[in-house]
């Protein structure tokens, strides 16, 4: 884990005042980037140098996920690369774009001012699609984007789940259906073990293998699960997660 060159580099881009520092949330941020940065790197070590590799950090946010990777993955490894982040709020999308510049890497990026729904936004056929922390139903519209595009990895972390989540409404059904108790946290998981379920056979139905693990502890965040999907279009596999999506009612 590159933990002290992501904490550099997040006071570098986006503190770099006199007087001032990292914050203890900036503190935890950076342990959930340095995770995500070596995911990126093992999932880059399985595509080939031939021809450049296109990361796509969706739901950048400020881009940190993005701009650190050319910068401390691919510059270093000499891994032939592109980078385009996709952000909705134009504010953050502005503060990425003057990160770059303080950045000085080698390797070109784009930070696009789009929803993650705007299919114009995404380049054609990604290699790697990030999303730390993407919101409630800006999840599931990258998974969908992922399926579209035929990315060909997807490393995803969702955040919180709210009424705007497809799933979690029909979980809602489900729980009342089940007798399931309306004390918040149980009804909280069993809503969210349901929306997990069905991100999971979505991704398996449409050809991804792939794996739930959590990427860093929950003392860092709350909301620690990775879904580490790589598209290898399996039949049977996808036969099956298909059948265990229609059980979940999808």
């Amino acid at each position: 884990m590159r933990l002290p060159d992501v904490e550099h580099w997040l006071d570098l881009l986006y503190i770099a005042a006199d007087g001032a520092g990292l914050r203890n949330e900036d503190f935890r941020k950076a342990r959930e980037v340095a995770a995500m940065l070596d995911e990126i790197e093992r999932a880059a070590g399985r595509f080939s140098r031939r021809s450049p590799l296109v990361l796509v950090d969706a739901a950048a946010g400020k881009s940190y996920v993005g701009l650190l990777a050319a910068k401390l993955v691919f510059e270093p490894l000499e891994i032939p690369a592109a980078v385009v982040t996709i952000e909705r709020d134009a504010s953050r999308v502005a503060l990425s774009r003057q990160a770059i510049e303080r950045l000085h890497t080698s390797i070109p990026v784009e930070c696009r001012a789009a929803d993650v729904t705007d299919t114009d936004a995404w380049p054609a056929s990604p290699s790697i699609v990030t999303a730390l922390h993407a919101c409630g139903p800006a999840a599931d519209a990258i998974i969908d984007r992922v399926i579209a595009v035929r990315a060909r990895e997807l490393l995803l972390v969702p955040c919180c789940t709210g009424r705007a989540v497809e799933a979690a409404a029909r979980a809602e059904e489900r729980a009342e259906s089940f007798g399931i108790p309306r004390h918040a946290p149980v009804r909280r998981r069993f809503i969210q073990a349901l929306v997990d379920a069905e991100r999971t056979w979505r991704l398996e139905a449409a050809g991804y293998e792939t794996e739930v693990v959590e990427f860093v502890g929950a003392t860092v965040t709350p909301h620690n699960l990775l879904w580490r999907s790589r598209l290898v279009g399996e039949p049977a596999r996808m036969a099956a997660a298909q059948a265990a999506s229609r059980r979940l009612g999808r």
